[in-house]
């Protein structure tokens, strides 16, 4: 499947870097930091079946290697066969299977609290994640008045961020209706189910994960198991973060990115 995809570019020289967003979310998760990759990178952003501007197909497959073979189809259509990719969440977790499966296509990987790393499978959807997708969905309409409300960002966002007073409107809004209006939420909670990521990388592909020691989304109790990534992977757990570093820390998660593809040593 082909994916909707944007591709920004300053300098056609640059090496090309993918962006995959998480569950429930979209492209546009990445506008915090896309500005500033675009001096070193051609920038590439997919939406995911059922999230943002790609529409669900039925049936779709929605489990993550499935989901890395539609990521790479999309990426060829581009003529883009070499490639960095940092992935969020479910995002995170594509971006390792795709590493995994065709190595000499994967120039590095930055995964930001990437989902699949998790003590044993679920076997269930949380409740927690199912009840916030519920709540976007009957606010949808409008969220964008309420979300000009110091209180509603705070219902919103607190779980997400100890930083969430910091977001913007715009994020807060984008946010909101990409879960809003994700029909694949719940196809691809499914297709996690009894799941989780468990392949071999080489180690020629530099590798970075990068959680939030405030991560409610995916804890470290139990959804942060370092040995089902390599040896050769460097983890890092960043203070006053949340689920999604790219918004909370957006100048490190760059610096990162940047020393993880040898743009800077």
């Amino acid at each position: 499947m082909i994916l909707y995809s944007k591709i920004y570019q300053s300098d056609s020289r640059n090496e090309p870097i993918l962006l995959i967003h998480g569950m429930g979310s979209a492209s546009t998760a990445w506008k915090p930091i896309i500005k500033d990759l675009l001096s070193t990178f051609t920038v590439v952003t997919v939406d995911l079946p059922g999230h943002g501007e790609t529409p669900l197909d039925s049936p779709e497959n929605m489990d993550p290697q499935s989901l890395a073979k539609s990521v790479f189809e999309t990426m060829r259509s581009q003529g883009l066969d070499r490639f960095h990719v940092v992935g969020n969440s479910l995002g995170g977790w594509v971006a390792l299977e795709m590493a995994a499966s065709e190595a000499n296509s994967i120039l590095s990987v930055t995964a930001l609290a990437p989902a699949g790393l998790w003590l044993q499978p679920f076997t269930a959807r949380n409740l927690e994640t199912t009840g916030v997708k519920a709540l976007a969905t009957s606010l949808k309409i409008t969220s964008p008045l309420l979300l000009r409300f110091e209180w509603a960002r705070r219902i919103g966002f607190r779980n997400v961020s100890p930083l969430w007073r910091t977001f913007s409107y715009e994020l807060c809004l984008d946010a909101t209706l990409a879960m809003a209006n994700s029909t694949g939420y719940f196809p691809a909670w499914d297709a996690l189910l009894h799941k989780r990521f468990d392949k071999e990388i080489s180690e020629h592909i530099p590798i970075t994960s990068i959680f939030g020691d405030s991560d409610k989304t995916l804890p470290a109790e139990n959804c942060q198991e370092r040995s089902l990534l390599p040896p050769h992977a460097t983890w890092l757990i960043f203070s006053e973060c949340g689920h999604a570093p790219m918004w909370d820390h957006s100048k490190e998660v760059v610096g990162k990115i940047l020393e993880t593809s040898g743009a800077i040593k």
